[in-house]
């Protein structure tokens, strides 16, 4: 089995989510991530979604969410034809920190400040899941009292051009 991501472009009607996971549900294939968002052309949506299946499953997954009536065009890509980043919050307790281990911490794993509360730290990681899952393992000993993560936000390396499928 291998990671794949799929990118979906659809119009943005009621329910297109819901017509589009069910496919996967349907081949018994669980999604890993999923992330939703306007793209490059006005009223174009975009989907992620992140599965690990056999390339076959993969096609014939990409082949029926194209099927869908409001889907514009599907995609499957393996990790390494895509760029991609996700991104993740951190609140730790104020009090864990003293400021050169907090000034290490940041530098050492490319992250930064973006709420210093006075009882907690809110922190903001960039990367691979690798990268998230390195920073929220250094950061457990000092007591994450909450931690979300983004799912992935990718674009493709070969260079296809949306327009030419509308």
């Amino acid at each position: 089995m291998k990671t794949y991501n799929i990118t979906v472009f659809t119009e943005n009607n009621i329910g297109i989510l819901n017509r589009i996971t069910i496919i996967f549900t349907r081949r018994h294939v669980n999604i890993e991530s999923i992330t939703a968002s306007d793209c490059e052309e006005d009223g174009i949506y975009r989907y992620t979604i992140v599965i690990k299946t056999s390339q076959s499953q993969a096609i014939k997954i990409v082949n029926q969410i194209e099927k869908l009536v409001d889907v514009i065009k599907a995609f499957y890509y393996e990790n390494k034809e895509v760029i991609y980043q996700e991104l993740a919050l951190f609140k730790v307790s104020n009090s864990s920190f003293k400021n050169e281990q907090i000034n290490t911490l940041l530098k050492n794993n490319d992250a930064k400040i973006i709420s210093l509360e006075s009882e907690f730290i809110t922190l903001q990681k960039t990367g691979s899941t690798a990268e998230i899952k390195k920073l929220f393992t250094y950061l457990k000993p000092y007591g994450v009292l909450e931690y979300a993560k983004s799912g992935r936000v990718a674009v493709s390396r070969p260079m296809r051009d949306l327009k030419d499928f509308i």
